[in-house]
């Protein structure tokens, strides 16, 4: 039972921020936000390639200093908006939303809830994670970028008609939520508590309609993974079998391993199996977990975020695609990472 205890300790917090983070975008992308910051962005000079890779980095950056499930949720509507605005085939803006906020998350302890879970032990500041990761998640960012250019160079020459109208914008309870929970997430150590509060009273002020919650928060699917990944927590520490194997491998072995295990359990659930001791490998061993999902979207609770966002704003994601698409994408940004850390 203890070990149960200490799992859950470690994984709540995770859960409660994005929950926190699912209500302040209900209740944002009511009020127009999401819409407008698609169009501030269409007004950039430039074609379709130069819009995309601006794009791209913007989702980088939002995701290097708040984290990745908050990029997923709040930039793929902005980056729909932007695709349908300029009159752009909004595919690879889609996909380009999740896969850059997977690619991008191993800058900051922050960035990842994976990096905060598998680096518990050691304590690190998050100039010495930067100084120790930056040539990593740089090189899986420029990868990752230059391959989702030359994977949807077709779809990024073709034309749509433009959204001629938009929604009107409201600077009201959303933009207030959407300023407060970024400032909790950026200045608090644990903004668990005080985002997932932000979120309640948001949704309430608003008087968010019941079906808008239901179209973006899947509850029983978070308290489905946060249930599993206590259990696996609790299972890693009372048999250490998968972290023993994990350790005994070398360096980029520990990699794939860690990449495979995210598949198969989602990685927040893997983070904590895989670490009841602190790892022999811990930053090879998150370049796995932060990359690896990018291959399959049960890797991530970033993916179901964008599969939930996606659909209800009228995208169609595709799966089988995500998964097409991941094939080539992650053992590239996974070999570029690799071997700017020296792990060959």
């Amino acid at each position: 039972m203890a070990d149960l205890v200490h799992a859950a300790g470690q994984v709540w917090p995770a859960f409660a921020l994005v929950t926190g983070l699912l209500l302040v975008g209900v209740v944002a992308e009511q009020d127009g936000l999401f819409a407008e910051a698609g169009a501030l962005l269409a007004r950039l000079p430039g074609g379709a390639r130069v819009l995309y890779v601006v794009a791209l980095a913007f989702v980088a950056a939002v995701t290097a200093v708040l984290n990745l499930d908050t990029a997923v949720f709040f930039l793929t509507p902005v980056l729909l908006h932007l695709a349908r605005t300029r009159g752009l085939d909004e595919t690879p803006f889609l996909y380009g939303a999740v896969f850059m906020s997977n690619a991008a998350s191993l800058f900051l302890p922050g960035s990842n809830l994976t990096n905060v879970i598998v680096l518990h032990g050691e304590r690190v500041s998050g100039l010495h994670f930067l100084e120790r990761m930056w040539p990593a998640a740089t090189a899986s960012t420029i990868v990752t970028t230059a391959l989702l250019v030359l994977l949807f160079h077709r779809e990024l020459g073709r034309a749509h008609p433009a959204e001629r109208e938009r929604p009107p914008v409201r600077i009201a309870v959303g933009a207030v939520a959407v300023a407060a929970a970024t400032v909790l997430v950026l200045v608090l150590s644990s903004p668990a508590l005080p985002v997932l509060a932000v979120g309640v009273a948001a949704v309430l002020l608003d008087r968010t309609p019941y079906a808008r919650l239901a179209a973006a928060v899947d509850l029983r699917v978070l308290v489905g993974l946060l249930v599993l990944a206590v259990l696996l927590g609790g299972a890693g520490r009372w048999w250490h079998g998968p972290a023993d194997f994990v350790n005994g491998l070398g360096r980029w072995q520990t990699s794939v391993a860690s990449a495979v295990c995210a598949l198969l359990v989602n990685n927040l659930p893997a983070s904590v199996l895989l670490t009841p001791v602190p790892p022999a490998h811990a930053r090879e061993l998150l370049l796995g977990l932060n990359l690896g999902p990018n291959l399959a979207v049960t890797g991530s609770l970033s993916a179901f975020l964008w599969l939930r966002v996606a659909r209800s704003l009228g995208a169609q994601p595709s799966v089988r695609r995500y998964t097409i698409l991941g094939a080539v994408l992650v053992p590239l940004s996974l070999a570029a990472a690799l071997a700017a850390l020296g792990a060959f």
